[in-house]
C-alpha cells in the first residue's frame, strides 16, 4: 500500500478528522501551524491496548517511547484476557513500549508503573516510580535508582513493589477517571483527620524541606546530557525541583517556588493551596513538571497553580507565567515542550483539564495560539497529560482518562504536512 493510499484510509474512518486537517490552528502568522497525523502510531500488537500515558520521551533517533498506565484498563476493555477469552478485544499491555518514528513498536518491557521518565542517549531509561530507577531496556532490568526516604507521607510502600500485581484474567480496575475529582470520597470523620495530621506533622518533622533525596512520588524527569544531570520534581509539599548527579546519583541541589531554597519550602499546606483565579500560593501547589531549555533555563510547570517559573540552572528566579487562571479540578499547565527551532522561541505547554495546547512566547510567557479540544476524534483530547517534540518539530501528545492514547500532531509546511492536506483535499 502507498503512502498516500494508507492516509486515505486512515481518513475514511470519519470526516471529523478531515475537518480538523484544515481547522486553522495558528493565530499568529509566524507561529508554525500543525495537522493531526492519523497514521501514527500504528496498531499495538498482541491485542494490546493502552492504559493513561505518564510519560513520553524522543531519543536521539527521533524513537518514542510511552510510558502507560495498564491499570488504569477496566474490565470491558480486558475482555479478551478471560479463559475462554469473551471478546476478541483486549489485553494488558507492558507500561514501557517503544516505537520508531514512523510509529511501529520495535521494543517493550514491562516495569512497575508509575509517572515521569526520560531516555539518554545510551539507551537506558529513567521511570518514575517511588523514587527515579534506571533501567536497561534491552533487558527491562533496575541498573541504578536515586536514593529516596524509607517510608512515604501516607504510609504507602516503599521500594521496587513486585510486578505485575496479581490479576484476576480479565477484571480491571475502576478506571482512570474514578474519584479525580473526589466525588467519591467518604465523610470526614473529624478523629481521623486530627490522627492523620499528627501523622503528617511527624512525618514533615522527620523529613524537612531540605532533604537531599526523593522523599514523595515523582513527577518528572529530564535528563540534560550536557551537564550530566538529571532534573526531577518530586511532589512532596507541593513539589520540589531536585538535581541529581548523572554518573553518581548524588543530590546536588534544589530549590522550590520563586526559586526559594529548599529549607524554606513551607510545610504549612496553607501556604500551598491556590483558589482558581486567585492570588498565587508562596509555595507550589502541585502536579509539578519541568523542562530545560537550550539556553539554561528552567520551566518550573505548578499544574494546580495554573503558572510557570522561570529560573537558572541554579534556582535563580527569573519569571512567572500565569495561564487560564480560573482553571480548577486538574490545573492549566502541564507537560512543557519547546518548539525545534534553534532558539526555542516558544512554550509547548498541554492542559489537561482545559484539553489544550498553549503556545507561549518563551521571553514573556504571552499566548501567542492555542489548539485542541475535548473529544474523541482524532486530533482532539480528553484528559490531555504528557507532550513531547522531536527534532522535525513534530508533537507527541499523551492522555489519561478516558483518551489513554499517543497522537502526533506535524507542522503544515512539513513533507508529511504537505501530503496530509493534499489527502485532505480529494473529493469523492
Amino acid at each position: 500500500m502507498s503512502g498516500t493510499s494508507g492516509i486515505r484510509v486512515a481518513l475514511a474512518a470519519g470526516t471529523a478528522i478531515v475537518t480538523l486537517l484544515l481547522a486553522p490552528f495558528a493565530s499568529a502568522q509566524d507561529v508554525p501551524r500543525y495537522l493531526y497525523d492519523p497514521t501514527w502510531p500504528k496498531e499495538l500488537p498482541n491485542n494490546w491496548k493502552n492504559g493513561g500515558i505518564m510519560g513520553i520521551a524522543i531519543d536521539s533517533n527521533d524513537d518514542v517511547w510511552v510510558y502507560n498506565r495498564p491499570n488504569d484498563l477496566t474490565s470491558i476493555e480486558l475482555s479478551a484476557e478471560t479463559d475462554p477469552p469473551i471478546a476478541e478485544c483486549c489485553a494488558r499491555p507492558p507500561s514501557m513500549i517503544h516505537f520508531d518514528k514512523n510509529g511501529n513498536v520495535i521494543n517493550w518491557f514491562d516495569a512497575p508503573q508509575g509517572h515521569g521518565m526520560d531516555v539518554d542517549s545510551e539507551g537506558y531509561a529513567y521511570l518514575g516510580q517511588d523514587t527515579v530507577r534506571k533501567y536497561d531496556t534491552r533487558t527491562g532490568e533496575v541498573v541504578a535508582e536515586i536514593a529516596r526516604v524509607p517510608e512515604r507521607e501516607n504510609g504507602a510502600p516503599v521500594g521496587l513493589q513486585p510486578w505485575p500485581p496479581e490479576r484476576a484474567p480479565g477484571m480491571g480496575g475502576r478506571g482512570p477517571v474514578f474519584g479525580f475529582l473526589g466525588e467519591f470520597r467518604p465523610p470526614p470523620d473529624p478523629a481521623a483527620q486530627a490522627a492523620a495530621a499528627a501523622r503528617v506533622a511527624a512525618f514533615r518533622e522527620k523529613y524537612p524541606p531540605e532533604t537531599p533525596m526523593i522523599v514523595g512520588n515523582l513527577e518528572e524527569i529530564r535528563i540534560v546530557e550536557d551537564d550530566n544531570e538529571i532534573y526531577v520534581a518530586d511532589n512532596y509539599l507541593g513539589g520540589r525541583v531536585l538535581v541529581f548527579d548523572m554518573d553518581t546519583l548524588e543530590f546536588k541541589r534544589g530549590w522550590g517556588a520563586y526559586g526559594k531554597p529548599l529549607a524554606e519550602i513551607s510545610t504549612d499546606d496553607a501556604d500551598h493551596d491556590y483558589t482558581p483565579n486567585g492570588p498565587m500560593p508562596p509555595d507550589f501547589a502541585g502536579h509539578l513538571t519541568l523542562n530545560v531549555s537550550n539556553d539554561g533555563l528552567v520551566y518550573a510547570a505548578d499544574r494546580n497553580a495554573n503558572r510557570i517559573h522561570v529560573t537558572t540552572k541554579d534556582g535563580q528566579f527569573l519569571n512567572e507565567f500565569v495561564v487560564a487562571p480560573g482553571t480548577g479540578a486538574g490545573g492549566s499547565t502541564g507537560g512543557v515542550a519547546f518548539s525545534h527551532d534553534p532558539e526555542q522561541r516558544y512554550l509547548i505547554i498541554s492542559s489537561l483539564t482545559n484539553n489544550r495546547i498553549w503556545w507561549l512566547n518563551r521571553d514573556d510567557g504571552t499566548i501567542v495560539t492555542e489548539y485542541g479540544r475535548m473529544g474523541d476524534n482524532g486530533g482532539q483530547f480528553f484528559g490531555l497529560h504528557m507532550i513531547a517534540v522531536d527534532s522535525r518539530g513534530y508533537i507527541y501528545t499523551g492522555e489519561v482518562f478516558s483518551g489513554q492514547r499517543v497522537q502526533r500532531f506535524v507542522p503544515v509546511d512539513s513533507p508529511r504536512g504537505r501530503l496530509l492536506q493534499q489527502v485532505a483535499e480529494i473529493q469523492e
